[in-house]
């Protein structure tokens, strides 16, 4: 993954963004829409395409393509790194490999610990009974 050229292909458009604020909002874009295409980055390798295609499959469009927005700032500028930052980390779980799960046995002293406290709740359970007079 090449992070300088993956910024270089980010497309960005600014709009105005709702909700309450008065004057201000209705003349000022401070929303901003970032836009990668998936299958035409050049900083992203074949095997990494696929992973993000797989692993993001609900968030792209039918062109492949990711489309964030971002809201939360009045400030255009910070809208876009929040954007920015947001993009990157979702990229970075996408293609995070998760470890290969190696089967193991309980310990023997968890197996004598469970078996403990299974007496335990057993004996607890029998004393809640009518005691036996010997009729």
């Amino acid at each position: 993954m090449d992070k300088k050229q993956i910024h270089r292909e980010l497309q960005f458009k600014a709009m105005r963004s709702s909700g309450a604020g008065g004057q201000h909002v209705n003349k000022v874009s401070s929303k901003v829409e970032l836009t990668f295409n998936v299958p035409a980055s050049e900083g992203l390798s074949d095997r990494e395409k696929q992973r993000v295609q797989l692993k993001l499959k609900s968030r792209l469009t039918n062109e492949g393509a990711i489309v964030l927005q971002c809201d939360e700032a009045r400030s255009q500028h910070r809208n876009k790194d929040m954007v920015v930052k947001r993009f990157f980390e979702m990229l970075k779980k996408a293609m995070a490999v998760p470890k290969k799960r190696k089967p193991t046995k309980p310990t023997r002293s968890s197996k004598e610990k469970r078996i403990k406290s299974k007496k335990k709740t057993a004996e607890k359970k029998a004393y809640r009974k009518k005691p036996d007079l010997g009729k």
